[in-house]
């Protein structure tokens, strides 16, 4: 049986937002490694972080498993209190007072 066309066209657009998530990923990695300043690798690895979260949420709506919506929104917890600790490590260079 034939697959209905607004299937065929999620799945291109599931694959072109992966795709397009990935290689952002991959562009921003350089700003990670590069630098200039601490907060720019900060920011970088937020949007990383962020990408990530992404990545797991399209792969769960394409494979169809719900697991990865946990994933992802562990994930995201995981990445917005790492952001938090970092930049107030950043700012006031101690995390516990």
């Amino acid at each position: 049986m034939a697959e209905p066309a607004y299937l065929a066209w999620m799945d291109a657009v599931l694959f072109a937002g992966l795709a397009l998530a990935a290689g952002l990923t991959l562009l921003v990695s350089y700003r990670v490694i590069r630098g200039p300043t601490v907060p720019d690798r900060v920011v970088a690895l937020d949007t990383i972080g962020t990408n990530v979260v992404a990545i797991a949420a399209l792969y769960a709506i394409w494979s169809q498993q719900g697991y990865f919506v946990g994933v992802s929104l562990v994930l995201a917890i995981i990445g917005f209190i790492s952001t938090i600790t970092v930049a107030r490590y950043v700012t006031e260079g101690d995390i516990i007072e």
